[in-house]
C-alpha cells in the first residue's frame, strides 16, 4: 500500500471548477427537450436567417450535450429485455452498507452504492482507479492528511426522500456516511475501517457511548467537506490500508434524507436502498429473491479500456458499450448445492460459483471441466480466494471461553479433535488447503513459513483433557467439567444438507475424545445476529477479503471490536498492542514479522479452530459477455451483458 500512497499523490489532478460542472450538467437535462423539438419543426417552414440560427443553435447544443456526457451525465443504456439470473447460497441481511458484514449483501450494496474508488475490472495486477472520486487522492508527504474531490453531477436514484427533487451527491454524504460507520449505536461490522484512525473522532465517539446518541452535526477536525465536492481527511496516523478500504461499500455514500426517513431504532436502512450506483432496489422477498433493476439516472459510463493481450477477445465484443448493459438482476437465494447446481445445468443461472460439494460432478480429476460441459461452451474460472474458513469459540462464554490454562486446553483439544484433511479431502472434494494462519495467501501479510501448530491428533487431544481434569466423573462415558458438571457443547449451525454434513463431522470428531455437543439450528443471517450479541458458544463460518489488504483478517480478533467483527470476543492484551503496532505500517517484512507474532498467539490461544483456505470454481454460460474472472471484485454486473438470441437458442 505505501506504492499506492505514493502513486496517488503523482496522479492527482487539479480541480475542475464546481461551478462550470454544475451548469453543464443543467443544461444538458434541458438540451434533450431542446434537441427533439427542433427535429419536430420543418426547416421549409422557416426564413433562412431563422433556419440558420436555429441550426447554429442545434450545433452548440449538440456540443454541450457531448460535453455534459462527458462529465458523467445519465445515458439511458442497460437493455430491460435482458435479465441476469444469479443465486445466493446464502441468505441477506440487508442493504444498508455501513452495518453489513456478510458478504451476500455486500454483494448487492456494490451494485446500488458508490465507493470513492473501485479496482479496474481488467487490469491485471489489480489497480485501484476513481469511481465516484475524480481523482486519485491527494495525501501529503507523512500520510495523514487526505484530499479527495468527487465527481460533479452523480445523482442519487429518485426517492420519495428527496421530495420530488433531483438529488446531487456531495462531499457532505460521505462524511455523514463514514461517520455512521463509527457510531456506536450502528453496531458496524466494518467499524475497522476508521475506527482510532480520525483526527477528533475520539470525544464524540465517546459522548455518543455516554448519551446513547451520536452528534453528526458536531464538527470534527479530521473528517470535513471542505467545499461542495472535496473531502478532507486527518489521520492520526498513516493508513496503509485505507487507500484499498475506500474500494469496499461500506465507504459508500448514503443519503442522510434517506435514513432519516427509514431508518430503524439502530438508524439502520436495511429494506430501503437508494444510492447512485448502476442498479437500484426493484423487490426484495427476504431469503427468497431479490430483483434489481438499472438505474435509468446513472451516469454515463463506458466498458474499461484494456490493450493488455489476454483481454483482445472480451474488448472485441465490449469495446465502447455503455454501462449497465444489463436491465434486471434476478438473484434467488437457493440453500442447497444440488439444486443450484441444476439449475445452471438447466440454463435457469448464467454463471454459479461450484459448490465444492458438486466439484466431481463438474470437474475431472485434473480439475478440468468435463468434456460434455466444455462442448457446450460452458467456461470455468479458477484460483484461491482471499477467504478463511474457521471455527470461533466465545471467549466470553463459561464454558469454551477465558484465557486461564484449563480453557486454554479445551480449546486446543477441541480443535485437535477436528479432522480438517478429511474436511478438504471429503467434505471439499479436494478444493482448499489447511488454513495456517488468519491471513489467507495472495493477499499481503501472509507468510508461507508459517505452518501452525494444531494438527489433528486424537491421542494428544485425549491426554491434554485427561491433564486438566476434563474427565468423566459419572460413569456415563462423556467427560464432565472440571468442577463435575457435564461438557456439552453448543454450535451454531444452519439447516442446509451441506452444514448436515460439517455437522456429522464435528459429531464424530467429538464423540471420538468423548465430548457431547449439540447444535443450534437457525438461519445464517438469525445466526449471525446472536453471534454478534455473544449467544452463540460455537459457530463455523468463514471470512473473505474484497481488497488485496491481509491486514482487515486481524482486525476480526482485535479486543475493542468485540460485538463487531470480532464474533469471538477475543481480546488479549498482547495481540491488541501488536494489532496497534502492525497498524501503522506499511505492508512489509517488519509488519509481516508482526502479522507472525499475531498468528503464534491465535495459534496457542485457540480463540478459532483453522479449517481451510478455499478453492473457487465459477461456472460461466456461453450467452454472459463482458465476464473476467476477478477475486476482490465479486459479482460487477455492471460490466456483464447476455447475448439473448445464443441463451434462447438453448434446448429447453
Amino acid at each position: 500500500m505505501a506504492r499506492s500512497l505514493s502513486v496517488t499523490r503523482r496522479m492527482s489532478s487539479p480541480r475542475r471548477s464546481p461551478a462550470t460542472s454544475r451548469s453543464c450538467c443543467d443544461c444538458r437535462s434541458a438540451m434533450y427537450r431542446d434537441v427533439s423539438r427542433s427535429r419536430a419543426g420543418s426547416a421549409s417552414s422557416v426564413a433562412p436567417d431563422s433556419l440558420r440560427k436555429r441550426r447554429m443553435r442545434k450545433r452548440s447544443l449538440t456540443l454541450l450535450l457531448l460535453a455534459a456526457i462527458a462529465l458523467g451525465g445519465p445515458v439511458a443504456a442497460a437493455d430491460l429485455n435482458k435479465t441476469l439470473r444469479v443465486s445466493f447460497p446464502i441468505a441477506e441481511t440487508g442493504f444498508d452498507p455501513a452495518p453489513v458484514g456478510d458478504i451476500y449483501s455486500q454483494y448487492v450494496n456494490r451494485a446500488i452504492f458508490d465507493p470513492l474508488y473501485r479496482y479496474d475490472y481488467l487490469a491485471r495486477p489489480y489497480k485501484i482507479v476513481p469511481n465516484a472520486a475524480a481523482a486519485m487522492p491527494q495525501i501529503t508527504p507523512d500520510g495523514k492528511t487526505w484530499t479527495i474531490k468527487i465527481k460533479p453531477g452523480i445523482y442519487f436514484a429518485d426517492d420519495p426522500a428527496f421530495n420530488g427533487k433531483k438529488r446531487e451527491l456531495t462531499a457532505a454524504d460521505y462524511v455523514y456516511s463514514w461517520k455512521r460507520v463509527i457510531d456506536p449505536k450502528m453496531r458496524s461490522n466494518n467499524i475497522q475501517v476508521f475506527d482510532g484512525k480520525i483526527v477528533g473522532a475520539e470525544p464524540i465517539v465517546a459522548a455518543a457511548k455516554a448519551s446513547g446518541k451520536f452528534d453528526y452535526d458536531a464538527p470534527m477536525e479530521g473528517l470535513e467537506a471542505t467545499d461542495r465536492y472535496t473531502i478532507r481527511l486527518k489521520l492520526n496516523f498513516p493508513s496503509y490500508e485505507l487507500m484499498a478500504d475506500l474500494t469496499t461499500s461500506p465507504t459508500a455514500a448514503v443519503a442522510r434524507e434517506v435514513v432519516e426517513k427509514y431508518g430503524d431504532e439502530n438508524g439502520w436502512t436495511m429494506a430501503n436502498p437508494v444510492g447512485t450506483g448502476p442498479y437500484r432496489l426493484k423487490e426484495w422477498r427476504r431469503a427468497q429473491k431479490i430483483v434489481l433493476e438499472a438505474n435509468p439516472g446513472f451516469r454515463a459510463e463506458t466498458f474499461p479500456e484494456s490493450s493488455a493481450p489476454e483481454d483482445r477477445e472480451i474488448m472485441a465484443r465490449m469495446r465502447g458499450k455503455k454501462l449497465p448493459l444489463i436491465g434486471r438482476i434476478e438473484i434467488s437465494i437457493i440453500e442447497e448445492s444440488n439444486p443450484r447446481l441444476l439449475a445452471f445445468q438447466s440454463g435457469e443461472l448464467d454463471y454459479l460459483t461450484l459448490p465444492s460439494d458438486m466439484t466431481t460432478n463438474v470437474l475431472g480429476p485434473d480439475n478440468k471441466l468435463r468434456p460434455e460441459l466444455a462442448k457446450q461452451g460452458i467456461v470455468l474460472a479458477r484460483g484461491v480466494q482471499p477467504a478463511i474458513t474457521y471455527t470461533y469459540f466465545n471467549m466470553d462464554d463459561p464454558v469454551v471461553g477465558g484465557y486461564t490454562k484449563e480453557k486454554v486446553a479445551l480449546r486446543r483439544a477441541i480443535s485437535m479433535s477436528y479432522n480438517v484433511d478429511e474436511e478438504i479431502r471429503v467434505l471439499r472434494q479436494g478444493q482448499g488447503e489447511p488454513a495456517t494462519q488468519p491471513i489467507p495467501p495472495n493477499v499481503g501479510g501472509y507468510d508461507p513459513k508459517l505452518a501452525g501448530s494444531l494438527k489433528h491428533d486424537v491421542a494428544a487431544a485425549k491426554a491434554l483433557l485427561d491433564r486438566f481434569g476434563y474427565v468423566d466423573k459419572d460413569g456415563d462415558g462423556w467427560r464432565d467439567l472440571p468442577d463435575g458438571r457435564p461438557l456439552k457443547l453448543m454450535m451454531g449451525s444452519d439447516p442446509s444438507a451441506t452444514q448436515r454434513q460439517y455437522d456429522e463431522l464435528w459429531q464424530r470428531s467429538l464423540a471420538s475424545i468423548g465430548i457431547r455437543v449439540e447444535f443450534v439450528k437457525q438461519k445464517w443471517p438469525d445466526l449471525l445476529k446472536m453471534a454478534r450479541y455473544g449467544q452463540l458458544q460455537m459457530w463455523f463460518l468463514g471470512n473473505i477479503n474484497t481488497t488485496p489488504e491481509g491486514f482487515g483478517f486481524m482486525s476480526l480478533l482485535y479486543g475493542p471490536h468485540s460485538g463487531f467483527a470480532n464474533l469471538a470476543r477475543f481480546n488479549l492484551p498482547e495481540f491488541n498492542q501488536l494489532y496497534e503496532q502492525a497498524q501503522k505500517l506499511p505492508d512489509g517484512p517488519q509488519r509481516t514479522q508482526i502479522f507472525r507474532k499475531m498468528s503464534e498467539l491465535v495459534n496457542a490461544y485457540a480463540p478459532w479452530l483453522l479449517h481451510a483456505y478455499r478453492h473457487e470454481n465459477v461456472l460461466v454460460q456461453p450467452w454472459v459477455l463482458g465476464y473476467k474472472h476477478t477475486v476482490f471484485d465479486w459479482h460487477p454486473w455492471r460490466y456483464y451483458d447476455i447475448d439473448l438470441e445464443r441463451r434462447r437458442a438453448v434446448p429447453k
